[in-house]
Order: structure tokens, then sequence, then C-alpha cells
């Protein structure tokens, strides 16, 4: 297989161990959720170069506490610098964990998309697109959303009502998209 191709991961597959850093500098598996929380929101997005990807980090913060009802942790990740994520701070209005330095194999392992910059103004280095993860307890991918543009992401509260839904015992939902 030509390296210039992702793998997309599977539903139901376990999540890679990935790691990334925030910025106190601690750090953190993405799929590992922080002690009360027993499922992980992983968000995948462009860099600071992307007002789409800062709009929806800032929109995903008001849905923070109905995830937290519901056991979902959240981390944000990009493969941007810590400089730039400092400079990106500036302009996000979020309390769930955010992090940098997502490498492009990491990328490649969670089977984004990846793009070059248009110029130097909009970045300096290839990005990640839009990525959503959502890892249940046993550490697999329960619900998964990839993207190859800023455009295509999906909405926040009907995600945040489905994985409420799928987290009702009662409801016995399992993971969708196993055929592979």
């Amino acid at each position: 297989m030509n390296s210039d191709y992702t793998t997309k991961l599977h539903a139901g597959t376990v999540f890679p161990d990935i790691t990334a850093t925030l910025l106190s500098g601690e750090s953190v598996n993405l799929a590992k959720p922080k002690a009360g929380f027993d499922w992980k929101l992983v968000l995948v997005y462009r860099g600071k170069h992307c007002p789409l990807c800062t709009r929806y980090l800032n929109q995903l913060e008001q849905f923070k506490d109905a995830l937290a009802d519901i056991g979902v942790d959240i981390i944000a990740v990009s493969g941007d610098s810590k400089a730039q994520l400092e400079a990106h701070n500036e302009q996000l209005e979020i309390s769930y964990d955010i992090s940098y330095g997502l490498s492009i194999e990491q990328m490649k392992t969670l089977g984004l998309y990846i793009s070059d910059p248009r110029s130097e103004q909009e970045t300096d280095h290839p990005f990640a697109e839009p990525g959503l993860f959502v890892i249940n307890t046993e550490g697999h991918i329960q619900v998964v959303d990839i993207s190859n543009n800023p455009f295509v992401r999906p909405e926040l509260q009907a995600l945040v009502n489905g994985l409420a839904w799928i987290r009702n015992p009662d409801n016995n939902y399992p993971i969708r998209g196993m055929h592979k």
C-alpha cells in the first residue's frame, strides 16, 4: 500500500494508542477518559488557521455538561505546534482539554484525511481534516465521523442526543457499521 494513503478505522475496533500534549506539557492518551468518565469523545480539528474549527470547538463547549452527564469526556487535538495552540487559545472559550502535536503518522493511524496548506499564511504544516471519534468503556470505537473538508461535521445537538440514547441501557443499542 502506498504510504500516502490512510487506512480508515472501523467501528467496533480498538481505538489506537495515540498521545498528544496539553498546553501544560502533560502528555495524554487520547482514548483514556479522565476519572469519573467511562467514554471519550476525541475531536480532531484542522488547526488555528481554520475559523470553522474555532466556531465548532466553541460550540462543543455548550454541550460539555450534557456529555458529562452521560459519562463522556472530551478532548480536542490538532497537528498545530504549542505556539499555534497558545495563539488559538485566545480565540477559544472552552474548558475541556485541548492538545497539540498530532503527527502525520498519527493522523494516518487515525485514518484522517490530510491536507497541505494553500499558502504559508494559512499554516506551516500539513494538517488533518476534521474527525470525531467516540470511544466506549472497552476502548472500542462506538462512533466515527471523518471528513475530507472543513464544511462537513456532525451536528452537535444530534450527536449528544444520539449518545444519550446509545448510553441508555434500556435501548441496548449496538455499535453500528460493523460490516467491513
